[in-house]
This record gives C-alpha cells, sequence and structure tokens, in this order.
C-alpha cells in the first residue's frame, strides 16, 4: 500500500474531511490536497505529524496487514498500563479475565 492509499484508509475509517486531517495534523489545507491530488510525497516529518493526528505510530502506518491503531483511549490505557506494578497488573489481568466468553 501506498502512502496516499494508506492515509485514504485512515481518514475513511475515522470519517475524517481532508480539511480535519490538516487541522488535526498542523498542516495546511494544500498539502493535503497535494498528497492526493498531485501525487505529492510528504516528508518524514510531514508523516509523523499524520500519524500524531490519527493516533498510531510511523510503524503502524507503514505495517501491512492487522495492526491495531491506537485510540487516545488506548494511548491512555498503555500508559497506565506501564506505571503498573507487576502485583497490580497481574490482578487486574484477572479482572479481565472474568468478562472473557
Amino acid at each position: 500500500m501506498n502512502i496516499r492509499e494508506r492515509l485514504l484508509q485512515l481518514q475513511k475509517t475515522h470519517g475524517w474531511s481532508d480539511y480535519k486531517i490538516a487541522k488535526e495534523a498542523g498542516l495546511s489545507p494544500n498539502t493535503v490536497s497535494n498528497i492526493y491530488k498531485r501525487g505529492f510525497t510528504p516528508s518524514l516529518a510531514t508523516i509523523e505529524l499524520l500519524c500524531k493526528a490519527f493516533g498510531i505510530t510511523m510503524s503502524q502506518f507503514f505495517a501491512e496487514g492487522n495492526m491495531i491503531e491506537t485510540t487516545p483511549e488506548l494511548q491512555e490505557l498503555f500508559e497506565k498500563w506501564s506505571s503498573l506494578t507487576d502485583e497490580q497488573k497481574k490482578a487486574i489481568w484477572q479482572v479481565i479475565k472474568t468478562y472473557e466468553k
């Protein structure tokens, strides 16, 4: 998948307009338009801004196949999880397992 296709995929998933992408990434609307309409290849810095806007890493952006996109909620969960002790993680994991079918 090329950069333009991946960006279109993310746009569709999030339901964002070209303008919303530009606003969330801190880019000019012309930059986003150039990627779509003129086949402009964005710099790595621009791709990084787009990734931050969509809440994903650059690895996730370029990955083929099924990778989980990090929502703000998941990002917060990961940050909190990493600060827990092993005992706390084990206790929470047991609670989570009680909800499995």
